[in-house]
């Protein structure tokens, strides 16, 4: 499991260096209807970046899931186009749903090879690859666990595991804490960004919580709803690693209250 080079960008802090990231891919004026009238998503522009950490941030039927299956090539654009900076591979990216969607017949390990097995390659050869993964994440001890022995947060992080065993480009998450408690969410943020480091892979994460979007990212993308569309962007020009100590900082309360200030703003939108 070789990691990839980190690019010189990353390791600078502010907006005009996230901005410089070399492009991932781009949706321009992307429209989903369902039916004959329900506008999931309009006029929806968005340039995800090299080693950027976007939270789709919003309230409920703004479209920020439909934005996920759209990229991950799940449904399709009514109107406008997704346009990827490169050719896509089979393994460039992941998705990491609310449910961790386990196999229950499945041990931890089997579980984790699943990519690996759709793409024919036998366990063997990519057993060093799934036991570092499972040590990043903590489950080291638990590669012949079944998913009925583990708790929530256990099974979470083995679906994260599952995504980034390939070490992808870049890893769609719908909502994967939102069930999980504060605690647990709060220790999974933490493993999320260190394997993020690890990999030097691009995320977009859905997200309800306006705490949970600026410790992690630097991109928060704000949405309303009827229709879904963007109405600002965000920076948490922030370094990482990001620590308990920025949690309790005067930086985090301030990046917290003006993201709070723009969903409120969404909200009043799509009333």
């Amino acid at each position: 499991m070789t990691a990839h080079a980190r690019p010189a960008s990353s390791t600078l802090v502010g907006e005009a260096a996230i901005r410089a990231r070399p492009n991932v891919l781009s949706m321009n004026y992307v429209d989903k209807v369902f039916g004959r009238d329900v506008v999931a998503l309009k006029d929806m522009n968005l340039d995800v970046n090299e080693g950027d950490f976007i939270s789709l941030l919003g309230p409920s039927g703004c479209g920020k899931s439909t934005a996920l299956r759209l990229i991950a090539d799940l449904i399709h654009p009514t109107k406008g186009q997704i346009k990827w900076a490169n050719p896509r591979a089979a393994n460039d990216l992941s998705v990491v749903f609310q449910e961790p969607a386990l196999m229950p017949w499945a041990t931890v390990e089997q579980n984790v090879y699943l990519p690996f097995r759709l793409s024919g390659k036998p366990l063997s050869a990519v057993k060093s690859d799934i036991d570092e993964v499972l040590a990043l994440v903590g489950l080291e001890k638990f590669h012949g666990a079944y998913p009925r022995e583990l708790s929530g947060g256990m099974k979470m992080r083995v679906s994260i595991a599952r995504a980034m065993v390939t070490y992808p480009k870049l890893i769609l998450m719908d909502e994967p804490f939102a069930a999980l408690d504060e605690i647990t969410r709060f220790k999974l943020n933490n493993d999320l960004l260190a394997l993020k480091d690890k990999i030097n892979c691009t995320v977009i994460f859905v997200t309800h919580s306006v705490f949970e979007s600026v410790f992690l990212s630097d991109r928060i993308v704000v949405m309303a709803a009827r229709p879904g569309r963007v109405i600002d962007e965000l920076y948490v020009d922030e370094a990482y690693p990001r620590t308990e100590t920025f949690r309790t900082s005067a930086e985090y309360a301030a990046h917290c209250r003006r993201a709070s200030d723009t969903l409120k703003h969404a909200m009043e939108l799509g009333q």
